[in-house]
């Protein structure tokens, strides 16, 4: 697969002329270090993976840090966190020189941690999560979005597993203490069958035989290294009482489709679990179209006790609530908006609303927009063309 340009490298180039320093952090294997190489290919490159390198920063991080020739890529910085401290001191002594420092960084949390601690207004961070369909129409429900698995999707299966593993071995345990393996596992493949759904940690817990407080550290480290995402409900009430809990979706859904067994587009048609799928796909869509702007993430679903509920709402342009619901099917009917339509009814004295049916639709079969009065539908790729403009 030839190199394609992230669409968040133009958020990096104009926000590297205004920062000392950009951090990107984000699931491994994504392409940070691709990225930050294609926009800054004139900087220095360290990998902080190297034995000796690390051997080296522990011992004299000042020396280190002087030695190197700005501007510079640090690679993995999560593997010397005591290295923020002094790289703080180094943007102090050039006077907050923009476009000198690139950071990596896979586990979001200790990273994060040391921002904020000593980084905090001195670099611009973001996420990058795996290719969207705007950037590839390569991507699909079955192969998610992972840059080696759209290179040679023959081996989809063999780099999901690897990959599973991989992440096991490092960023597990570098982030929460896992003592036995298998349970966490199984508790991936739980999590996966429970994709699309209100998250609920003692369902999840009472099946493996763990705490609630180990579910939700479980969660937590998928969540911050960038594999799941939890959508919180809509914060606003439209004079209705609301659900609290999170909905949870995985962020890939090719490593989703890998959790569940599912290998073949037959099989994705056939499962129980497409709604769903497709669903969390919309999703991710939703999210990587803000944070590839440097936008704040703002996505959210409505659920009321009366049982009203609509799959995603997003501020759109000039103060617009946009509000989606997802149906994995090619044929839409007017029926399918309801939920939309009524939320809309609700929230008209305060907010302006767009009602949107996102569905597939079949190559060569003539597009539907008009649903409903107040209501369009819209094809998936045309909705995730609409949210990148």
């Amino acid at each position: 697969m030839q190199w394609v340009r992230r669409v968040l490298e133009q958020t990096l180039l104009e926000s590297a002329s205004a920062f000392p320093a950009l951090i990107l952090t984000g699931p491994r294997r994504t392409g940070k270090t691709e990225a930050l190489r294609d926009c800054f290919g004139v900087a220095e490159y360290v990998l902080l993976e190297d034995p000796d390198t690390l051997a080296r920063v522990r011992s004299d991080p000042r020396g280190f840090l002087a030695d190197l020739s700005l501007p510079v890529i640090i690679d993995e910085i999560q593997n010397a966190p005591e290295l923020f401290g002094y790289l703080r001191a180094a943007i102090d002594r050039t006077k907050n020189m923009p476009w000198q420092w690139f950071l990596t960084g896979s586990q979001e949390a200790p990273l994060m941690k040391g921002v904020t601690e000593s980084m905090a207004g001195r670099a611009a961070v973001f996420q990058m999560l795996p290719f969207s369909r705007i950037e590839s129409d390569k991507v699909t429900m079955l192969r998610g979005g992972f840059p080696e698995v759209l290179a040679k999707p023959k081996f989809r299966d063999i780099w999901f597993s690897s990959y599973l593993q991989t992440y096991f071995e490092r960023d597990v345990r570098a982030l929460v203490n896992v003592r036995d393996l298998a349970t966490f596992r199984r508790f991936l493949t739980l999590t996966a069958s429970r994709h699309g759904q209100v998250l609920n940690r003692t369902d999840l817990a009472a099946p493996l035989g763990i705490s609630v407080p180990t579910v939700s550290a479980w969660l937590n480290t998928l969540e911050t290294t960038g594999h799941i995402l939890l959508v919180p409900p809509y914060f606003a009430n439209f004079g209705k009482r609301l659900t609290k809990s999170p909905k949870l979706y995985w962020t890939d859904s090719g490593l989703l489709c890998h959790l569940l067994g599912i290998r073949t587009g037959q099989e994705l048609e056939r499962s129980p679990f497409l709604g769903a799928i497709f669903e969390g796909f919309i999703a991710a869509e939703l999210v990587k179209s803000q944070i590839n702007r440097g936008l704040r993430r703002e996505l959210y679903f409505f659920r009321d006790e009366q049982g009203l509920e609509v799959d995603f709402l997003f501020p759109g342009p000039k103060q617009t609530l946009w509000l989606i619901e997802c149906k994995a099917g090619h044929t839409v009917v007017p029926s399918m908006a309801k939920s939309v339509l009524a939320l809309a009814r609700a929230a008209k004295e305060t907010t302006k609303t767009r009602c949107i049916v996102v569905h597939r639709r079949l190559p060569g079969a003539p597009k539907t927009t008009a649903l409903a009065p107040g209501a369009e539908a819209v094809d998936m790729d045309d909705l995730i063309k609409l949210v990148n403009r």
